[in-house]
């Protein structure tokens, strides 16, 4: 059942649409991420979701209610963290925790929670004086603490550290199974690929793409990249024509050995390259296999950097 219901979803600044059209629907449990290059109109939307933005047209539902029209009910329901956020600089942890807390019907023991954030030796700190992953820790706590039925998390890891982005990862793991529903704003590849049951990739304002992780990395231009140097020179046409090879580079001879070799296929590329190597006798050197990843995927439906 969609918990999250978004339907030809518009909104226009200046003359220009930020987004144009948008429509998909969050499952009930899910983590449904949103890519984007920057400017594409990802922030826009779960603006719009959460009902800090009026849409030009089209609908949001959130539990069957317009975030706008029912704002103080669906506020009950929905935790978020934004992607710019500010406190009262002599505020404290605790204060905050607190004062968040007391706006909900039924909030969360935030205790608990602030140690899972590495919050704890921090609850009297005032904001002012948290470093920006602090801040960042204290942000998602703050949508967290009253226990909502969706949460919508936008850059969530930005400014935290390797080790603070995996334990964040796993907390946002055991709020989704607790039966909490993640929508997920991230610039981090690696992120979305291992959070995410479905991704929208929105490029200028529309849905380029929505697929799980998986499927969306099946559609790049090679779901799989095979390297190799080879002991003597390979027509690049004939590797050019193996099944399913999308591509095929050669960079510059090295000494006397001929340049290396990198075509972009799938899985039944590789079993003929490897073929087409033993007709012709030839030694693979520095052979690599790789899958294709969410960078690659997202590169090939947007042309944008990650």
């Amino acid at each position: 059942m969609a918990i999250i219901e978004v339907r030809d979803l518009r909104k226009v600044y200046g003359g220009r649409p930020a987004v144009d059209g948008v429509s998909f629907a969050v499952e009930e449990g899910e983590i449904f991420g949103v890519l984007g290059p920057n400017g594409a109109g990802k922030t826009t939307t779960v603006e719009c979701v959460e009902g800090l933005r009026v849409p030009d047209s089209g609908s949001v539902r959130v539990a069957g209610m317009d975030p706008v029209a029912d704002h103080r009910r669906v506020t009950q329901l929905l935790g978020a963290q934004l992607q710019e956020s500010e406190l009262q600089a002599k505020l404290t942890v605790r204060e905050a925790l607190e004062l968040y807390s007391a706006c909900y019907e039924q909030p969360v023991d935030w205790r608990p929670l602030a140690e899972r954030l590495g919050l704890g030796e921090k609850l009297g700190a005032r904001f002012g004086k948290l470093s920006g992953g602090q801040k960042q820790r204290l942000f998602i706590a703050l949508a967290l603490v009253g226990g909502p039925r969706v949460v919508v998390l936008d850059e969530l890891t930005t400014g935290l550290d390797p080790r603070a982005r995996r334990d964040t990862w796993q907390l946002i793991e055991e709020v989704r199974a607790s039966g909490v529903t993640v929508l997920l704003v991230t610039h981090f590849m690696e992120e979305a690929q291992r959070l995410c049951d479905r991704i929208a990739v929105i490029d200028r304002g529309r849905i380029a793409a929505l697929d799980t992780p998986s499927g969306l990395i099946g559609r790049s231009a090679g779901s799989t990249v095979i390297s190799f140097t080879p002991s003597r020179p390979l027509d690049p046409r004939e590797l050019a024509e193996l099944p399913a090879a999308t591509s095929v580079t050669t960079s510059a001879t090295t000494g006397e050995r001929d340049g290396r070799i990198t075509v972009h296929g799938t899985d039944d590329t590789v079993n003929a390259v490897l073929s087409l190597l033993a007709r012709h006798h030839v030694t693979a050197h520095q052979l690599r296999v790789v899958d294709a990843t969410l960078d690659d995927a997202f590169l090939d439906l947007t042309g944008a950097t990650s």
